[in-house]
Formats: structure tokens, C-alpha cells, sequence
């Protein structure tokens, strides 16, 4: 199983957005130079993660964007579940346009879903706090991006 770009983004803003101390805001260009991603895709992610109540989006002349919970509170399984607009590993899991003749006899889809709900519990099992743990590290890495 693979990710899509979108979600990897959105946990690496997350990450960023969990380098920064308490009370620091950044913005989209910070982040997009940090990570030599675009702007205009990030800004998308960003609006969704503020949907989502992950950030919080400050407008105006000292605005910028910051993480709007605790670590502790953003499970990465559920960040994964709610930014993977498709989770279905292979067309017998859609419940529209399957075509795989094998679907009334085949096991395949059920190991593959016992699969996926592993893959989920697993990351329902971390926080960002989790992945922030070597917080400096990452901190001191993304510092250096900041400078290009």
C-alpha cells in the first residue's frame, strides 16, 4: 500500500507545524521551502487540515498557521483515514464497479481487508507527539532547509 503525495504532505505540515514552539506561527512559503514542495498544492493541504481543526489558520498582518491541538491529540490514523480520499487496495472493495469475476468465491479481499485494518490500527496507535520526539533533530534539520 501506498500513500498519496496529499496525505504524506499533510503529515509533513504536521510535523513541521509540530517543530515550532508554542505560540510560533509559520506560512505556506516557510514550509514549501523547508520541505522544495509547491506552494499552491500545500495551501490546498493546509486549507483541508484547517477544515479538519488540525491548524488554525491566522489571517492579517501578523497571521500564519499553526498546529490548533496538541500532539497528543492528532492520531496519525485518523489524519491518514480523513486525507486518503481512497482506501480501497483493490477493486472488489468498491461497492461500484467491480468487475473481478472471482468476487462470489474469492478470499483475497478479505485478507486484504485484514490487511488495511492492521496497516490503521497500527497508526491509530501514534500521536504526532509520537513522532515528535526527536523534536530538535527535526527542528534543526527543517532550520537548515529554511535557509535556502
Amino acid at each position: 500500500m501506498q500513500l498519496t503525495n496529499y496525505t504524506e504532505y499533510a503529515l509533513r505540515v504536521l510535523l513541521f507545524l509540530g517543530t515550532l514552539e508554542k505560540g510560533e506561527k509559520t506560512n505556506i512559503k516557510e514550509i514549501s521551502t523547508a520541505f522544495s514542495l509547491s506552494e499552491h498544492h500545500l495551501s490546498k493541504i493546509v486549507h483541508e487540515l484547517g477544515k479538519l481543526g488540525y491548524i488554525e489558520t491566522i489571517r492579517g498582518r501578523n497571521g500564519g498557521i499553526r498546529l490548533a491541538k496538541r500532539p497528543e491529540e492528532i492520531v496519525i490514523g485518523a489524519v491518514v483515514r480523513e486525507t486518503e480520499d481512497n482506501l480501497s487496495l483493490v477493486e472488489c472493495f468498491a461497492a461500484h464497479g467491480n468487475e473481478c469475476v472471482l468476487t462470489p468465491a474469492c478470499r483475497l479481499r478479505f485478507v486484504l481487508h485484514e490487511a488495511l485494518e492492521a496497516f490503521l490500527r497500527v497508526l491509530d496507535a501514534y500521536t504526532l507527539a509520537d513522532l515528535l520526539e526527536n523534536r530538535m533533530s527535526l527542528r534543526t534539520l527543517l532550520g537548515e532547509r529554511r535557509k535556502r
